[in-house]
């Protein structure tokens, strides 16, 4: 069992001066997953996702998980369905956090543990060529429960942040003793 994982480490409230005190983040998990992963801590919804599969309800276009169901999986986006892929990662690019969750190791790569013929270092060279072309950090997870896990910490920090950038607006706008009329300088 992870440590601190479902029944262990639970994830506190979003604290706001708004309507959010109290709430947690809800995951979306794209209607596309067919085995998607089973998250303890945050509630999910399913629906449609322009990118990713894993994101934050109405943080959609801010948050993005692709996951990777196996090393095999990864290894046929690396070959056989390269060009969609780079697509997708495209995609991602316009993400403020984005990343690749890979259920799988990277050792099972490096011992050639999948069908394709194509050699280890070819398949490693991609991984970091797009990690550094696109900004995109890929994760190996050796279990789906600890993807799961990792991604629902993810999902609370990023939320949390954008909880917290909201009220230092909020904050700026209330203590403000300027009047409207100063705040954007007039051009002539």
């Amino acid at each position: 069992m992870i440590e601190g994982s479902s029944s262990g480490l639970q994830l506190p409230a979003l604290k706001s001066l708004g309507d959010l005190s109290g709430m947690r983040p809800t995951l979306v998990i794209d209607q596309r997953e067919i085995q998607p992963l089973t998250f303890t801590r945050l509630a999910t919804v399913r629906g449609t996702l322009y990118s990713g599969d894993i994101s934050i309800c109405g943080l959609e276009d801010l948050f993005s998980i692709e996951r990777k169901g196996s090393i095999e999986e990864l290894v046929s986006c690396c070959t056989s369905q390269r060009e969609r892929f780079i697509h997708e990662l495209h995609r991602l690019r316009g993400f403020r956090f984005a990343r690749i969750a890979v259920i799988g190791n990277r050792a099972e790569i490096e011992l050639q543990r999948y069908r394709s013929r194509v050699a280890p270092a070819a398949i490693l060279g991609t991984l970091a060529s797009w990690e550094i072309r696109f900004g995109l950090p890929i994760v190996f997870f050796p279990s789906p429960e600890e993807a799961a896990y990792q991604i629902e910490r993810w999902a609370y920090y990023f939320a949390r942040q954008v909880v917290r950038d909201a009220n230092n607006l909020l904050r700026g706008c209330r203590d403000s003793t300027l009047s409207p009329n100063n705040i954007i300088p007039k051009h002539t």
